[in-house]
Formats: structure tokens, sequence, C-alpha cells
């Protein structure tokens, strides 16, 4: 018998690659096991994993939103309300109840699609968002956003040379499913020195290029807030985007997960495509995507989110609901989640000032801990870091000396990622390099989350080890 060998695979395989749970968060959890060790021997007493936004995880302090839990817990077991009738509010009870009666139990398959009744409460929330209507039939529920982002870029990859153009810096999921499907990651690069502004000029020089190489530009991926940047669009790019589109025949896949994380909403308003489309009668297909991972929820083991299409005609969406048939359903304890996220409670509601209190703490805490971090570390020498003004992360430039070069050449590692690996191993702070997320020749940056708690002990940390670095290798 032949021996299974990494030959035998799909070649594809191998070159997909996804930073955000690579070398440093393999080391980190090396490190995390080691730590249960009694004489461990390692110069810190817990490991950090900023390396993802991952709000509930163990030594962050986002605390899950109580109203979507007992609404969870409900589902999971309807006697409870019987069992411990004054344990819930009597909203949370009906919205169980709702929900109970469409859904029957959660052990049980739903509609491929999506549970309709959340279908519909989806469309509803995006009307409320946006003014404008919205289909519940072109609103697919899934299992995340990743699982909607890797179904369309399937679908739109087609052979022999077909691309779809990323910002850079960009979210590693689009190169990875760019990757194991054989399409082609078209990048373009957004302007660090605005803010990580996009613009439309460089979006056309890579479509350009493509062209010249003879790779078809199938569609644009725009991460709004900005996934590693924070950076949130304004509406006059939106509407140039749009028309950018519609000029090159390209989709438009709007990554939106992060439109609830805005830390000045005033000064910088999210504006979703959907609505632009709607405003300017766009004929842009549209996908639009959106998360229970992210916002104040931070649900992100319950894998919930869903899609919108517009502009896409009905065999489109026949063929978008036959491929998601194959993998018969998204969780169905996902799909509440999204309930919870695109109906939570009101004014009125026995729930809605708990629900307040808990949502305002944790954008309060998120905005606090972005601006004083973003602060320290532009008071670092060789490090500039952009004020993000949306998302949960930061991604500060850091200058590398010839010999901090020479040293993660001798390494075998790209400058950036031998600072990260240095810093995981001093303090327990689990970054990722922006070697993995695309940057410009001769730059180097790492991204970090804002969600730690303990902002004097976790930035305090950053800065000594900085310190020190520049200390031994120069700056």
């Amino acid at each position: 018998m032949r021996p299974l060998t990494l030959d035998s695979l799909n070649p594809a395989v191998a070159k997909v690659e996804y930073a955000v749970r690579g070398e440093l968060a393999i080391k980190a959890e090396a490190h995390r096991e080691k730590l249960k060790e009694g004489n461990h021997g390692l110069p810190f007493d817990k490991v950090i994993s900023s390396n993802i936004g991952n709000p509930q995880q163990k030594g962050l302090d986002q605390q899950p939103i109580t109203f979507t839990r007992q609404v969870a817990a409900l589902m999971e077991w309807p006697a409870l309300a019987e069992l411990a009738p004054n344990a819930f509010p009597k909203d949370v009870i009906a919205r169980a109840k709702e929900l109970s009666d469409e859904i029957g139990s959660v052990g049980a398959y739903s509609h491929s699609q999506g549970v309709p009744f959340i279908r519909k409460s989806v469309a509803k929330f995006i009307e409320d968002r946006d003014g404008y209507p919205s289909n519940p039939n072109h609103i697919f529920l899934t299992g995340g956003a990743s699982t909607g982002v890797s179904l369309l870029i399937s679908m739109l990859i087609t052979p022999p040379n077909s691309g779809i153009l990323i910002p850079i810096p960009q979210y590693p999921l689009y190169t990875a499913t760019l990757a194991q499907h054989n399409g082609t990651a078209l990048p373009y690069h957004l302007d660090e020195s605005s803010g990580w502004s996009t613009s439309v000029e460089s979006i056309e020089a890579a479509i350009e290029k493509a062209t010249r190489e003879g790779i078809v530009s199938k569609a644009l991926v725009i991460i709004n807030p900005g996934n590693p940047t924070g950076a949130l669009l304004d509406e006059a790019t939106q509407v140039k985007l749009l028309e950018l589109c519609e000029k090159h025949s390209l989709v438009l896949l709007a990554d939106e997960v992060y439109q609830a994380n805005l830390h000045q909403p005033t000064a910088y308003p999210f504006t979703s495509f959907k609505k632009l489309v709607a405003q300017t009668q766009s004929p842009v297909p549209l996908v639009s995507f959106h998360s229970i991972s992210k916002g104040v929820s931070g649900e992100c083991g319950r894998r919930g989110g869903y899609f919108e299409c517009t502009n896409f005609p009905e065999e489109i969406i026949a063929q978008i609901y036959k491929m998601v048939s194959v993998g018969l359903c998204p969780p169905v304890s996902g799909q509440i989640g999204v309930d919870s996220m695109v109906r939570p409670p009101k004014p009125g509601d026995e729930s809605y000032a708990l629900w307040k209190k808990e949502t305002d703490s944790i954008h309060a805490a998120l905005a606090e801990r972005t601006g004083t971090m973003s602060k320290r570390l532009n008071a670092l020498p060789g490090v500039s870091c952009v004020d993000s003004p949306g998302a949960l992360y930061l991604y500060p430039q850091i200058r590398l000396s010839e010999k901090a070069q020479e040293a993660a050449r001798g390494a075998g590692k790209e400058p950036d990622a031998f600072y990260a690996l240095a810093l995981l191993d001093k303090t327990g702070i689990c970054v990722v390099p922006g070697s993995g997320f695309g940057q410009k020749e001769g730059e180097w940056h790492y991204r970090l989350t804002c969600l730690c708690p303990g902002v004097e002990e976790y930035v305090g940390k950053l800065e000594t080890f900085h310190k020190e670095f520049v200390a031994q290798y120069g700056v």
C-alpha cells in the first residue's frame, strides 16, 4: 500500500496560510501548557491572546449579554421556564416561546437557508438600519460570517485565471480562501498616512495590473470598519467604490461584521453599502456580511452570522441555496444568537435596562482602551499607530533596525514575526505580525486587540519589551 503523504493531498491545501492562528498562536498554546507546570521557567505568569478578536475568551473580561444567554438557555431546555419562572424576565420567556413555536427543538435541522422567521427578523433589522426594504428570501444565515465569505468566493472563482481584489492589510481569511479554491488575490494598498483610507486609484491600478497578467477581476472585498486597521469609510468614498464596481462589472463583498464597534460614532458613523446601493439605485451585485462574533455580543463560539444578497438574479440565489443545502443548515444555536443580535430588548421591556447597561459598558471600555493604547504606543521610539475609530484592533507600524533585520534573517523569520515571537517569549502577549496581513515592502507592523483588561499592566508590558528590544537592536 502506498503511504499517505503530503503529495497525496490537494495541492491547494499547501498554499493556504492563516496567520491569526499560525506559528505565534501555536507557540502561545505551548507556553500556556507549560505554565501549568510547577517550575515552568517562563518570565510571565499568563498568556494573553491578543492575536484574535475573541471577546469572551479566558483572560478577557467581556461578559456575555445576559438577554442573549437567557434566551439561549430557555431554547436549550424549555422546561427551565416552569422550573425557575422567577429567574427569567417576562420578555425573555416570551421570546423563547416565540422562537420555540417557530423552530421546535434546537437539536433538529432547520431550513438550509436559516429559520424563515429569523431571516424576517434580519430583514427588519436591515430595513430599520438603512431605511430601505430587505428581502428575507435573499438572506442566508450562516455559521459565522467566515462561512458565507468562503462560499461566495468559491462560487465566484472561475478557471483558469480569475481573482478577487482584497485590501492590504487584509484579514487572512481572504487569501486563505482564495488559495484553497485556486483563485488569485489581487492586492490593493490602503493608505496608512491618511488613517488607512481606501484609494479608488489604488484599486484601479490593481485591476489594470491583473488585466495585463491575464487575470479577470471578479469581485472587490471591502472590510468596513477595517480589519486589522479599524478604518471607517466615508459615504463619498463608498459611492465612488460602487461606481468603480459598476464600471468593471465587479461583485462587491462588503465585510461589515464590525459595524457596531464604533468608538466615536458621532464623528465617525457607519453607513452600510446596502443603504447606498438602494439610495443611488446602483445595479452593483452586493453581498453584505454580518456576525454575532463581534459587536457587543462577542459570541464567537456560537457560530452565527448572515449575508444578504442585493441585485442578485433569482437563478443565482437558487444556486447559492443549492450550495448551502449541501451543509444541511447553519448551527441553530447560532441562528438564535443572530435573532438576539438583530432583535435586542426595546425600551419598556423588562430586560432593556440591563441590556443597555451591559452594551454601554462594553462600548465605553473598548473606546477607552483603544485611545489609551494608541496614545502610549505612539510615544514609543520607532512606533507609529493610527488611532482606530472602529473594530477591535490596533495595527502599529514598528521601525526595525538593520541589526534586528539581520537577526531575523539568521533565525529564518520575517522581521516583524521575529519581533512578535520575542514579545511572546518575554511577556506572554501573543500578537499577529503584519507579514500575515500584507504590508508594503520594507514596512513592519503587528496587530493586537484592544479587548484586554488591565490596560496599565498590558500596555506596560508592551512598552517595557519594546524599549528592551530597541536597547538590544537599536532603532
